[in-house]
């Protein structure tokens, strides 16, 4: 069972600017959008930065200009909120690098990168890097959007009857909310094993209930010879 890939999941029609756009515009663009973020394109249509929401707000937390700037030893972070204060454009306040991802990814890998990363979205780039969408972390709860009985079926064709070649009057699948209960009796504990972490794993499933017996149990290894 394969999971959503990031091109069926994203955001294609993408909002962008360049280096030269006037701070204004780019103020007026995030206020105007539902988004919080505008990539920074080269001539290319390759992102080279990003400005956010959070990159436009030094140059009114330090209105008036009366405090000084930070020391050699400060923090990058703070050298940055104190370089976007006299930006005039979008080149001048963005921040780099941007992290981005194929369109072939999947989901799963998506989600570790913007888990680890701390970003709130991910640019999707062909292979020569070139923008395609934004990925954020909106567009990943689609998954969740399939409807209980889409869930019900795909357990039912993909785990129990494809995988596992299972009758399918020997499982009751019920899905509530995405919660889905398995209930029945299957010949072997390894089966039951896995129909559960196969259920789990699958796009859209909140969590397993698993109440799901077996005949005999083939992981017991203590009565093996040998």
């Amino acid at each position: 069972m394969r999971e959503p890939e990031v091109a069926s999941l994203m955001t294609r029609e993408v909002v962008k600017v360049d280096v030269g756009t006037p701070f204004k515009d780019v103020a007026a663009i995030l206020t105007d959008g539902a988004f919080s973020a505008v990539p920074v394109v080269d001539t290319d249509g390759r992102p080279i930065g990003v400005v956010s929401e959070a990159d436009l707000l030094p140059k009114e937390e330090y209105r008036g200009g009366t405090e000084p700037g930070p020391s050699m030893f400060a923090r990058r972070d703070i050298k940055q909120r104190w370089r976007q204060v006299s930006g005039t454009t979008a080149g001048d306040v963005m921040t780099t690098p941007v992290v981005t991802i194929g369109p072939d990814a999947p989901a799963s890998a998506a989600a570790h990168e913007l888990a680890v990363g701390g970003v709130r979205r991910l640019f999707v780039v062909d292979a020569d890097g070139r923008l395609l969408g934004v990925l954020s972390r909106r567009d990943l709860l689609k998954v969740f959007l399939r409807s209980d009985e889409d869930l019900r079926r795909t357990v039912v064709h993909e785990v129990l009857q494809r995988t596992l070649w299972v009758e399918p009057t020997a499982v009751e699948v019920e899905v509530v909310d995405g919660v889905v209960t398995l209930r029945g009796t299957i010949e072997r504990r390894s089966e039951a094993d896995i129909a559960y972490r196969l259920t789990l794993a699958m796009p859209g499933v909140v969590d397993v209930h698993n109440h799901l017996s077996y005949g005999w149990d083939d992981t017991d290894t203590s009565h093996r010879i040998g």
